[in-house]
C-alpha cells in the first residue's frame, strides 16, 4: 500500500470571482503533499464530486445562506469517497463516506471540523456512489424536503417542476407521483422531455426551447397549478405565476437562469397572482433539514430498491476537467445529475 506521505493532492482553487459565466482564469490548479490526519481527524480519498448550480452563488462575494468560498481556497463541493486513514473511532479505514470533500483528490478533515463537513458513512447496499450524490444526496434531500415540507402535496393535486431532468427536478417529479399527484415537468429539449415522461413517469413535459411555456401550461394544467417547484426563476417563474390556483404553494429552490447575470436579478413581474390566489412562495435551503436527512434517505432508498424511483447521473471523468464541466450546468448540456469522477474506487 502506498504510504500516505507519498501521495499528492491535486486541488482546484478559486483564483478570482467571476463576472458572468466562470472562465478558466477564475481557477487555479495546485498540488501539495498529503499528511496523516491529526487527533480525531480522518483522511478521505475522493471518488466522485457533486457539481451543483449552487456553486455559482458560492463564488460570489456577499451575504448569503452560506459564506462565500474565499479567494485561493479549495472550491467547495460535496463528494463521496473512502477513508484511507483515521484517528477517529467513528470512522474506520475502508469506510465509504459522503460529505464536504471539496474539489480535490484527498480531503483531510480535522477532528473539530468533522461535524461541519457533514461527513457520514454511507451504506452502499442502498445505492451506488453516484446515487449518494443524487437521489440519496443533497439534491435528493432538497427535492424531498422542498416538496414535502414546503409544498405539502395532496393526492390529486397538480405539481409543476422546472429543471425537470436535472438532479433536484427528477426527484421532485417522481416523489410527487408516488404521493398521488399529477406532475408536469418543464425541461429543455425533446430528449429530456421524452425521458421524464417515458422513464420517470411524469404526466407531461413542456419543452421550453421548442414553444410557448404559457401555452403548454394552459394545455397541461387546465385546472391550474397547485404546487410549483422552481429551479430556474426568470421568465418561466413568471409564466407559472399566471397559472397558479387558489392556495398554491411555490417552492423557490434556485434560479439558474439568473446566476450568471451581470445585471441585477430579475424578480417576478406577476407576483400579484400570489395575492389574488391566496398563494405563498417560500424558499428552501437544504441544510436546514440536516437532522432529518436519514429519514428521507431511508424512504427514497426503498423507492430506488423497489423500482418506483430512478436516478440518472451524467458522469464526467477527471479532476482537471472541473472548470469546463461546471459550465454544463449553465448551458443545459448535462442530462441528469452532474457528477465529476475523480478516481477509481
Amino acid at each position: 500500500m502506498t504510504a500516505i506521505t507519498a501521495l499528492t493532492n491535486t486541488q482546484i482553487r478559486l483564483a478570482s470571482r467571476p463576472v458572468g459565466l466562470p472562465t478558466q482564469d477564475n481557477w487555479r490548479i495546485t498540488s501539495e503533499g498529503v499528511s496523516e490526519p491529526g487527533p480525531g481527524g480522518v483522511l478521505v480519498k475522493t471518488h466522485f464530486l457533486s457539481l451543483d448550480p449552487a456553486m455559482r452563488g458560492w463564488m460570489n462575494e456577499g451575504k448569503s445562506y452560506i459564506p462565500p468560498v474565499a479567494i485561493d481556497a479549495v472550491m467547495r463541493a460535496s463528494g463521496v469517497g473512502q477513508v484511507i486513514a483515521s484517528n477517529n473511532p467513528a470512522f474506520a479505514v475502508g469506510d465509504h463516506v459522503s460529505g464536504g470533500l471539496d474539489v480535490q483528490a484527498y480531503c483531510q478533515i480535522p477532528g473539530d471540523q468533522l461535524k461541519r463537513s457533514g461527513l457520514v458513512k454511507i451504506d452502499r447496499r442502498l445505492g451506488t456512489p453516484t446515487q449518494w450524490l443524487n437521489v440519496l444526496g443533497m439534491p435528493g434531500m432538497t427535492g424531498y424536503f422542498g416538496l414535502m415540507d414546503v409544498g405539502q402535496p395532496k393526492p390529486g393535486e397538480t405539481v409543476v417542476v422546472s429543471g425537470a431532468a436535472g438532479a433536484v427536478g427528477q426527484t421532485v417529479g417522481q416523489l410527487a407521483k408516488i404521493k398521488g399527484c399529477r406532475v408536469v415537468g418543464i425541461a429543455g429539449g425533446k430528449a429530456k422531455c421524452d425521458w421524464v415522461v417515458n422513464e420517470l413517469g411524469f404526466d407531461a413535459c413542456i419543452d421550453y426551447k421548442a414553444g410557448d411555456v404559457k401555452a403548454g401550461l394552459k394545455e397541461h394544467c387546465p385546472k391550474g397549478v397547485d404546487i410549483y417547484f422552481d429551479n430556474v426563476g426568470g421568465e418561466i417563474l413568471d409564466a407559472v405565476l399566471t397559472r397558479i390556483g387558489r392556495g398554491a404553494r411555490i417552492i423557490i429552490c434556485g434560479a439558474i437562469s439568473q446566476y450568471n447575470n451581470t445585471t441585477p436579478v430579475k424578480g417576478p413581474a406577476n407576483y400579484l397572482s400570489l395575492l389574488v390566489n391566496r398563494a405563498r412562495m417560500e424558499g428552501i435551503v437544504v441544510f436546514d433539514y440536516a437532522d432529518r436527512y436519514h429519514l428521507a434517505v431511508a424512504e427514497m432508498a426503498a423507492y430506488l430498491l423497489d423500482g418506483r424511483m430512478k436516478s440518472k447521473e451524467d458522469v464526467v471523468s477527471g479532476l482537471e476537467a472541473f472548470p469546463q464541466t461546471l459550465l454544463k450546468l449553465f448551458n443545459g448540456e448535462n442530462f441528469g445529475k452532474l457528477v465529476l469522477k475523480v478516481a477509481d474506487e
